[in-house]
């Protein structure tokens, strides 16, 4: 635990010291107001105490952020797991299913945004379909795969000792691919996140991070972009730690495959 909380903090420190050396850097080579880090924290700090940012407070945002990312990100994993396991057990649907998926996983995200508007018009509805959209591929082809690295062996043995095919899934199957489910959820995670916070940017919604973001190149205020750039990291870093990490130890434990240095 400590030394994981050390890594973090040296990880953070890392990128505090690239931010102010760029910072210190454009301040006095182009003269630009570029945001140190303490005016950035401080900053923070205020609107962590109720100052508005960008006409709302940063709870409004976050709040705002997190119910469109929840929503399109539920969608992404519940049809994604479906047809991850589907595709990973059926070898024909694999073949055929999987070229679309493929496809899917080609287009940028913010390529959704013409097709969300002309589906849904402005708004929610727009920004949670692109998300969506995005979390889907990488969670379906990490499902899929997982379960068909699968060793033959295992659902041999399984069914020689009289499983029968539903509990030669449910005890088999997904706990052996289950390190690469969480790994598709992870990264299907952070793509939502990322072009959620670029489609506010852009799909006419009036809160959010992203909006906050945006509107601060209207306003100058690049401490303001920089406060809700710092919201997003530490969201982000905080269901890593909290969710996938928990989960893939749990999945190491029960598998037995811990590293020596990680017991």
């Amino acid at each position: 635990m400590a030394r994981d909380l050390g890594n973090v903090l040296i990880g953070v420190a890392v990128i505090v010291a690239a931010w102010w050396l760029t910072a210190e850097a454009m301040i006095h080579l182009r003269g630009a107001a570029f945001p140190t880090p303490p005016e950035a924290f401080v900053a923070l700090w205020e609107a962590l105490l109720g100052a508005e940012l960008n006409n709302a407070t940063v709870y409004a945002h976050t709040q705002s952020s997190l119910s469109r990312w929840g929503a399109g990100y539920l969608i992404a994993l519940a049809f994604g797991l479906v047809a991850g396991m589907a595709f990973g057990t059926a070898p024909r649907l694999h073949d055929a299913g999987m070229v679309a998926v493929y496809i899917l996983q080609m287009v940028p995200g913010l390529a959704w945004i013409p097709i969300a508007m002309l589906i849904f018009g402005l708004g929610e509805a727009a920004t949670v379909f692109i998300i969506a959209m995005t979390a889907i591929p990488p969670i379906v082809i990490n499902t899929a795969g997982g379960i068909r690295e699968v060793p033959t062996v295992f659902t041999r043995v399984a069914q020689m000792s009289g499983r029968e095919d539903s509990s030669v899934f449910l005890h088999v199957l997904l706990p052996a691919a289950s390190l690469s489910i969480i790994n598709g959820m992870r990264i299907g995670l952070a793509n939502g996140w990322r072009v959620l916070i670029a489609a506010e940017m852009v799909v006419g919604v009036a809160l959010g991070l992203g909006f906050s973001i945006y509107q601060s190149r209207y306003s100058l205020d690049f401490t303001a972009a920089f406060v809700a750039i710092m919201v997003i990291c530490v969201i982000g870093l905080t269901i890593e730690k909290l969710l996938f990490v928990k989960m893939e130890n749990k999945v190491r434990n029960r598998l037995g495959i811990d590293r020596e240095d990680d017991t």
